[in-house]
């Protein structure tokens, strides 16, 4: 790798991180991408983290540690920001991975691109604990959803398709144009959507960018869903009310709709907590702002897994076998992101949502 490339600032928010840093770090020291500072800022962990961390740091003068007080996710990663010196900013979770040409294919994307374009981005496959890929990899979705380049404000709005805080790559010019991450979310209780808050203010200015690979490996960690939902609910009412009031101008049903599809997300994280009954409550308040998830295949399985999960609940058996219907179900045994084939095909005449969802994503660009 020459010298003479743009240096990218990885930066790296971390509390009790123990269990999975060590693995991040190692992903983005591996980058094929060399001309990296990693900054990493300890967010007041109790564990080994920065014992981790500076072992590290040790073998390889790329990274640095910085500590903090407790203050939240985006307190640490605006201080890692202005810690670090990079013409490209990329953010990474402390449980995340990156596949090994993740920077390289993002720079190139960036460095191709003229000063309109903010920021890049790319897929993220789910991974388990031991990094083996998992989920289900809808071909449409990935060819139209997460595949919007461009003026992309109004898609943004509608639904968070970069999907995750370890995605993006992003100009320093940015921040220097939008501010950092929002810090006032965790003072009012309301943390989670920090990330995608960043991603509104930046496509305001600033054209997308995507790379159509799977590049990052974005950790679901068994067991370890809390009901964040809730702070989550109070962070996405308090980001939209921003956003409604400084765009007047956008019709009030891209808002209802962006509610629903949201409302829907949170019904399948209470799902995964076991609250069954805020489950349901999700779902009224989504199927309420926008009927058409009455033919989304999707809510009728999450009320099927939420029956089946109570019924075993209930009979106490462990012989009763029952299949996850969620769309994380379908687990992929391997770690090798290359095997995941996404194919362009056009969604089924039967699937109406999906029908009706791809005419409303391609009129987004003309509202």
């Amino acid at each position: 790798m020459k010298l003479d490339v743009p240096l990218v600032s990885v930066i790296i928010p971390a509390y009790n991180a123990e269990k999975f840093i060590g693995r991040t770090l190692q992903s983005v020291l591996s980058q094929t991408y060399s001309n990296i500072e990693v900054v990493v800022v300890d967010d007041g962990s109790q564990d080994k983290t920065t014992e981790i961390v500076e072992s590290i740091a040790k073998v390889d003068n790329r990274v640095k540690l910085f500590q903090q007080p407790n203050q939240g996710v985006a307190i640490a990663r605006n201080l890692a920001i202005e810690k670090s010196v990079g013409e490209y900013i990329a953010p990474i979770d402390a449980d995340d991975i990156w596949y090994e040409q993740k920077l390289e294919k993002q720079v190139q994307c960036l460095a191709n691109a003229d000063s309109s374009v903010g920021l890049v981005y790319a897929w993220s496959a789910l991974i388990d604990e031991n990094d083996a890929i998992i989920g289900k990899y809808n071909s449409w979705y990935y060819s139209h959803i997460h595949s919007v380049e461009g003026e992309v404000y109004k898609h943004l709005l509608y639904t968070n398709f970069i999907g995750n805080a370890s995605v993006p790559l992003i100009r320093r010019v940015c921040f220097d144009k939008v501010g950092g991450f929002n810090s006032e979310l965790k003072s009012q209780n309301a943390q989670g959507c920090e990330d995608w808050d960043i991603y509104l203010r930046i496509a305001e200015h600033y054209q997308f960018s995507v790379v159509r690979e799977f590049l990052i490996g974005y950790r679901q960690v068994s067991g370890s869903m809390s009901r964040s939902y809730i702070s989550m609910a109070k962070s996405y009412n308090l980001m939209m009310l921003d956003f409604r009031g400084k765009h007047p101008e956008i019709p009030d049903y891209i808002f209802h709709w962006s509610a629903s599809y949201f409302r829907y997300y949170l019904a399948l994280q209470s799902l995964k907590c076991e609250d069954y009954w805020q489950t349901l409550i999700w779902l009224y308040k989504a199927v309420r702002l926008d009927f058409l998830l009455l033919w989304h295949t999707g809510v009728y399985k999450c009320i099927l897994q939420m029956l089946m999960q109570i019924v075993k609940k209930i009979i106490n058996s462990d012989s009763l076998s029952l299949s996850p219907l969620n769309d994380n179900s379908n687990y992929h045994q391997q770690t090798d992101v290359s095997q995941i084939k996404i194919q362009d095909k056009k969604p089924s005449p039967w699937k109406i949502y999906d029908i009706i969802l791809s005419q409303r994503w391609s009129g987004l660009a003309q509202n």
